[in-house]
């Protein structure tokens, strides 16, 4: 690196940033000399405008080297403030597992060639975030499924202080997460509405990180893979029973407006 490291840096925050990413895409190491500072400034990313910040991020993890990046980000110090994955979850062995998972498959389809969803990629790695606050508001009181959507809107608007993800990717990302507890329901005519989902393949794809991961039990991956690409019969086989006290209490119809019609007596 060219002139003293402490200079650049203070010019350019994303500099340390860029440092690790390339070391870890080429496996060199980073010069003592201008990793040294980099533990003593990590306070200055803060400075980096969200916008700035998100799009460094999505570089180093679309870069086919993403396993890589982030254990050289924790080992430089540089985790703190970048995203909850990077603060809280490599913690945690059941959260690192499913976002090693996440990340893993992210560097195959990069090596493949294969396209790289960002709103796939930043749904798992916030996703143990949500989790902690929806267990949070469960216990709470709040109903399941209000709890989640409340949760999911607590932790994008926090990453929006530091990272701007575009409205567009955190519709995405909401639709993942809004699958989930949807792929628990097998039985009646539920599981026919997940599949005609638009974001479908994308929250089945998480789903199975989740059973992968432990999170969540592996036969659930496997009947939602089985149903997938069972026939019609075979689908209509798969569905379990329905669980008690959720049978539909039957709708008296009501005759259209001004039909003349009349409700038997």
């Amino acid at each position: 690196m060219i002139g003293d490291p402490k200079t650049r840096y203070r010019e350019d925050p994303v500099r340390m940033l860029r440092a690790v990413r390339l070391a870890a895409k080429l496996g060199l190491l980073i010069d003592p000399a201008a990793s040294r500072p980099i533990r003593e400034m990590t306070d200055l990313i803060e400075n980096v405008p969200p916008s700035r910040l998100f799009d460094e991020m999505l570089k180093l993890l679309t870069s086919g080297h993403a396993v890589r990046c982030v254990t050289r980000l924790r080992e430089e110090g540089l985790h703190h403030g970048l995203l909850p994955l990077l603060d809280v979850i490599l913690d945690q062995p059941l959260g690192e597992r499913f976002v090693m998972l996440a990340l893993d498959a992210t560097d195959r389809r990069v090596r493949e060639g294969k396209p790289v969803s960002p709103g796939f990629l930043f749904a798992t790695l916030l996703w143990n975030e949500v989790l902690v606050k929806w267990d949070l508001l469960k216990s709470r009181g709040e109903p399941v499924i209000p709890a989640l959507f409340l949760a999911m809107d607590e932790v994008l608007d926090v990453q929006a202080e530091k990272l701007a993800i575009t409205r567009r990717i955190a519709g995405d990302i909401k639709d993942i997460w809004a699958l989930q507890p949807r792929f628990e329901q097998r039985s009646g005519k539920r599981p026919y509405g997940v599949l005609q989902q638009p974001r479908f393949k994308a929250g089945y794809d998480f789903l199975l990180l989740r059973a992968e991961s432990g999170e969540v039990a592996p036969e659930v991956g496997t009947w939602w893979t089985d149903f997938l690409h069972a026939s019609d019969e075979g689908r209509a086989d798969m569905l379990l029973p329905q669980p008690p006290g959720e049978a539909r209490k039957r709708r008296r119809r009501r005759p259209p407006s001004g039909s003349g019609a009349s409700l038997p007596e």
